[in-house]
Order: structure tokens, then sequence, then C-alpha cells
């Protein structure tokens, strides 16, 4: 275990020497102090379990983001809280202090310093988006406070800082294996895409695809961009439909997501529709419209685990809707965490920062769950398309 915490500490700071600087000025514990930690807790440390642990929860609660994943993604932290602290399966008591990021980065640094500073979390969920991810990457590393993003997925930001985990699936992973399935099968040539152009996750996916339909000798006829808040996207699919692509790759924000495939049907685009945000919330929103598009996802309501059957179940029971994928991965977010805490026997969050590191082939609703040596998310993507407005696994 040694050399596995020393390489990852080691891989992140040559990847990003700018951060020694912080790391010689915050005074970590060394390696072998860390492991001591882990398998000899102090007294004050374990009887700290004993208590509630505050844990701070950035989300968007305000905002263009409220209903698509405010929403949503704090009943997934509510359930799996109230699930945790009623349970005999974890030693953590968890506590959550949350702060509204108004959907913005700026808003996310605002929340950030909140919960550090006065509040004195040792680790934070959230928030949502990669923009905001990269805007708070150096008060965590700064504070050594520990941040899982249950949804943040662009490439390249927890390699920034070694206290940033990260649930959701990078673009580097869920796309390659989604080009593949889906050319396979559907063998298109001659493709269009569109994404938001002022997010960074919108952006990275986008760079992404393209590189992989161009080793796929797919040719990319057009991208159009799209931004936050838009509502007419007659332009762009007009453009579109002059090209006559055999698929339309789109990475927006659901809202736009929803807006664009709803204009696309009324204008009889038929081709198919594949994305990497698509929820199951989308496919109320955009109804028939949304018929046969296909997603590369995290997750699947109908998964055969047993977890799973019992989160969709309370959720049901406890919403009196049907879960989405950013309620499933905030879900297993907070059972992630509260495993590293109770296998740490520490609230410090150097320590639990080095057990969410050594978390391999962990259950989940998500499936078997791990971190790589950068903190991000290791397990299979799903691949599902929408059938009589219902996703089903894509085969």
């Amino acid at each position: 275990m040694h050399w596995k915490l020393t390489r990852l500490n080691v891989r992140k700071i040559a990847a990003f020497t700018f951060t020694l600087a912080l790391i010689t000025s915050s005074g970590w514990f060394s390696a072998c102090e860390r492991i001591s930690q882990i398998i000899q807790p102090t007294t004050s440390q374990t009887e700290s379990l004993k208590r509630e642990i505050s844990i701070g929860v950035v989300l968007p609660l305000t905002g263009h983001l409220t209903d698509a994943f405010g929403k949503p993604m704090a009943q997934g932290f509510e359930l799996a809280l109230k699930e945790i602290n009623t349970s005999q399966l974890s030693e953590a008591r968890l506590k959550f202090i949350t702060e509204d990021n108004r959907s913005t980065p700026e808003g996310t640094v605002d929340a950030f310093n909140k919960l550090i500073h006065q509040e004195n979390v040792s680790a934070i969920l959230g928030p949502v988006t990669s923009s905001a991810l990269k805007a708070v990457l150096p008060i965590a590393q700064e504070n050594q406070t520990v941040v899982i993003s249950p949804t943040s997925a662009a490439r390249g930001l927890s390699v920034m800082s070694d206290f940033v985990f990260r649930v959701a699936l990078t673009m580097d992973v869920r796309i390659p294996r989604g080009i593949k399935a889906t050319y396979s099968k559907l063998g298109y040539q001659r493709v269009a895409t569109i994404y938001d152009e002022a997010d960074l996750y919108a952006i990275d996916a986008d760079t992404v695809l393209r590189e992989v339909l161009a080793d796929s000798s797919v040719e990319v006829l057009t991208s159009e961009t799209v931004r936050t808040g838009d509502t007419d996207f007659s332009a762009q699919l007009t453009r579109i439909i002059g090209l006559n692509p055999d698929a339309i790759f789109i990475t927006v924000f659901p809202k736009e997501l929803a807006g664009i495939m709803i204009q696309a049907d009324q204008l009889g685009i038929s081709v198919p529709f594949i994305s990497t945000l698509l929820s199951v919330s989308d496919l109320q929103t955009a109804g028939s419209a949304a018929e046969g598009a296909i997603t590369v996802a995290n997750w699947i309501g109908t998964s055969a685990i047993s977890t799973n059957q019992i989160f969709v179940q309370n959720y049901r029971a406890t919403y009196g809707i049907a879960p989405n994928t950013w309620a499933a991965q905030s879900y297993a977010a907070v059972y992630i965490l509260a495993e590293a805490i109770s296998n740490a026997q520490s609230t410090e969050s150097t320590t639990i920062r080095n057990t969410l590191a050594n978390i391999k082939d962990f259950d989940t609703i998500l499936g078997k769950f791990s971190f790589d040596a950068n903190g991000d998310a290791v397990y299979e993507p799903k691949l599902l398309i929408v059938n009589n407005g219902e996703f089903e696994l894509f085969e």
C-alpha cells in the first residue's frame, strides 16, 4: 500500500509542478505517516466517527442548472444520507452542510471558501460541472480538502489535485466506447456535432468526439455551437440538414438538449442523435422527439444489481418519481465517501484522501467501482437507446 500511495502523489505532482509550492507550504504528512494513521488511528480520530461528521455539499440550488441537476442530485444525496445514518453497515454518521453555487464557477468558489473557512469541513460533495470544478481546484489543493464530484467528466481535472475524485466516467472513457459500439452497428460515415461553446465539459467532449471519429475515418461535416440559455436552434439545424449527415452527436446541457431534439423533429430530421447527457428526465421533456436517441451513460435504472433495484424503489417511494442518472451518481458518491471514512477510521482529510485512492471494486449501484491513480472513476459505462419512451441497453 505504501508504494501505491507514494506513486499516486508523485504521478500527480510530476504532471503539475505548480502544486509543489502548495504542497511544501501546507505541511503534508509523509507517506509513512499517512499509512500509519490508516492502520493505527489515534483514539480521538476513532472516537470522532461516533459523532456526526460534517460534509460540505455544493449544488446549483438557483440558476440555470437547478432543475436539471440541483434538485435530483440533492435528492440522491439526501436518500443516501438517510440510509447510511440509519444503517449498521457503516460506522460513519454524516451531516450535510449545503451551499448554493448559483450554477456558476464564481458561486462555486464562494461556496467552497465558506465551507472550508467558516464550516471547517474536511470533505465536499460537488460541484456539478467541469467548469465549476476547475475553478476550485486550487482551493481544494491549498486547503487539503477532499472533493468528490458526482458528475464532472472533462478530461485532466483530477490530476490537478491529489484531493479531487470523480464518480462520473470521463470523456476519454465513455466516448471511445460509445463510438465503437454505435459505429459498428449504425455504420455512419458522415456526421455533425453540436456542443455548448461556453462549457468546459462540452468543449472537451466535442474535441474527444472529433478525435475518435477521425480515428474511425468518419467525416465530421460541421461542428455547430450553442450556449446555455439558447432556445432557437433553427439556424444550426438548418445548416446540418443541408449537409445530410448519417448521425448527429450533441453535447449540451439537458434543457438545450431537449430543445434541440424537439426542433429537429419538427424540421423532419430523423437520423440518430447520440449524446452523453441524456437522462430519463429529458425523455419526459422531449417526448417522441427523443425516440431512437442514444446515450453513453454511467447508470441505468433497470440494472439487475440488487442495491440498484432497492435504490430505485426507495427513490420512487420517497420522491414520487423515477431517479435519473444525476440522482444515482450523487447517491453512489455518498456511499463511496462513507466507505472511505469508515476505512480511514478518521475524519482528517489527508487520511480520507488516502483511503479513497485505494477504493477498488467497491459494490455500488453503478457496478464494481474503483478510482484510478488520478482519482477518476473506473467501472463499465452503459450504452442506452430510447425505445417507446424508455431507456434500454443498446445491443
